[in-house]
């Protein structure tokens, strides 16, 4: 008796990269929530790790909208399409524009024990979300400020603010 072979099935698929998303419900472990539950909650001295490390950072409220826009176009499939803002900045920087939404003044300390292990820390994470334009139609429609803006708002509900621990380096 001859064997048949089996069946190839395809699937539609595609690979979707989203960088650094943030928002309201973001983990404890984050650099974002880490940075906006201790301006919020008083603390004037910002505890961190390393603060050179450049992010990519996307409003929650965009990924979703990229995984939409991929999930609805038939131009994706096959491809690996990246969902970023396609601007990096520091985690200084970052700092400073949550203290400067916040409108207060603060100091940025680094503590050691909060830094990654020397192999281990990604220097950069940038975005080229050049695909995620010409395949998809989409690109972000929130600024890092206007984002991070909304996640202030949001932490700054005492409900939401009650759920998280400022003063533990969440690991």
């Amino acid at each position: 008796m001859r064997r048949r072979k089996p069946a190839l099935i395809l699937l539609p698929f595609s690979v979707i990269r989203p960088f650094n998303t943030y928002g309201p419900r973001q983990s404890a472990r984050a650099v974002i929530p880490t940075i906006i539950t201790q301006v919020i909650s008083g603390k004037r001295q910002i505890n961190l790790g390393s603060l050179h490390p450049t992010r990519d950072l996307t409003y929650v409220k965009d990924t979703i909208e990229g995984f939409i826009a991929a999930a609805e176009s038939v131009k994706s499939i096959g491809e690996v399409i990246n969902i970023g803002s396609n601007f990096e900045i520091s985690v200084r920087d970052l700092v400073k524009l949550v203290a400067r939404i916040v409108n207060v003044e603060i100091e940025i300390e680094n503590e050691r024990e909060r830094e990654r292990p020397k192999k281990s820390e990604v220097e950069r994470l940038l975005a080229d979300n050049k695909k995620a334009k010409e395949l998809l139609k989409w690109a972000p429609k929130y600024t890092l400020e206007e984002g991070l803006k909304e996640t202030v708002e949001w932490f700054g509900d005492e409900k939401n603010l009650r759920l998280y621990k400022p003063n533990i380096y969440n690991v």
